[in-house]
């Protein structure tokens, strides 16, 4: 049976098309780091799942955000920027790097940076077309509780291996709903429902 990782690396390199835009001019290189950020929160991988089974924990992932068909481009590309954002911060927090390879996290770090450089770039374009600062504010705000939610767990396990091992996990099906969104950004204009 293949392992979780490996089938959300084919789950995540099969929603990328050849072109990677999001509807707006992003990089052709952005798709690339998208799956190299994937592959090195995999390699983050310290601890066997067997040792951290009791620490497991739901953070109530608000699938509903990056699924939901009443996005419209600028709220979903803000989306994106946001879960780029928090993730960004979690894996940059002081308390972080005593978890990893300082080497893999590094590289994480300036792919999840270049990331949200190109979606910055993106927010700008779709904001002229689309701008609803109070309609990008709800879903962000979604975001924003779920990873205190994370936050909190990591404080409350005092930063243990096992705690982060858990976040990593929960990061990386996280981000692999990412990917669906992204896809459906790039095949639809506009409105995000059904197509």
């Amino acid at each position: 049976m293949a392992s979780v990782p490996s089938l959300l690396m084919a789950l995540l390199l099969s929603s990328y098309g050849p072109g990677g835009a999001l509807g707006c001019d992003l990089p052709q290189n952005h798709v690339l780091v998208s799956r190299q950020n994937f592959v090195l929160l995999g390699q983050l991988r310290r601890i066997s799942p067997f040792f951290y089974l009791e620490d497991r924990k739901d953070f109530r992932f608000p699938q509903e955000m990056v699924d939901g068909s009443q996005l419209q481009k600028a709220q979903a590309i803000s989306v994106l920027h946001e879960m780029l954002q928090q993730i960004f911060n979690l894996f940059h927090a002081e308390r972080s790097s005593a978890a990893w390879d300082a080497t893999l996290l590094d590289k994480l770090l300036t792919g999840l940076h270049q990331q949200l450089e190109d979606l910055d770039t993106s927010l700008v374009q779709v904001m002229g077309e689309q701008d609803s600062a109070q309609g990008r504010a709800g879903p962000t705000l979604v975001l924003k509780s779920y990873f205190q939610g994370i936050h909190l767990y990591l404080k409350e396990k005092k930063y243990s291996d096992c705690a982060w091992e858990i976040v990593r996990l929960e990061i990386m099906r996280s981000f692999s709903s990412l990917t669906n969104l992204q896809e459906r950004l790039r095949t639809n204009d506009g409105d995000l429902g059904s197509p």
